[in-house]
């Protein structure tokens, strides 16, 4: 198989999955591959972060963070 042909494996150490059903609907955020709590809000990914030392000066950069079923704006349901 080619590099080309390889699906792309992001590197980011946090992840935010998809927004869960709630009131008001969160995010479950992962780092280093263990669930670290969830997030309402853009800024719950970043006090999450750095309350483990990650500084995350690009939301946008996918090496850095990795949204799941949505981007960074996507914090409700449907």
């Amino acid at each position: 198989m080619t590099e080309s042909a390889s699906p792309y494996i992001s590197s980011a150490r946090v992840s935010v999955g998809g927004v869960q059903p709630g009131n008001p609907p969160f995010r479950i955020v992962e780092i280093d591959g263990e669930v670290v709590g969830t997030a309402r809000a853009m800024t719950d990914v970043l006090l999450a972060a750095a309350a483990l030392g990650i500084t995350i000066h690009d939301l946008d950069d996918p090496g850095e963070v990795r949204w799941v079923s949505g981007g960074k704006f996507h914090w409700h349901t449907g």
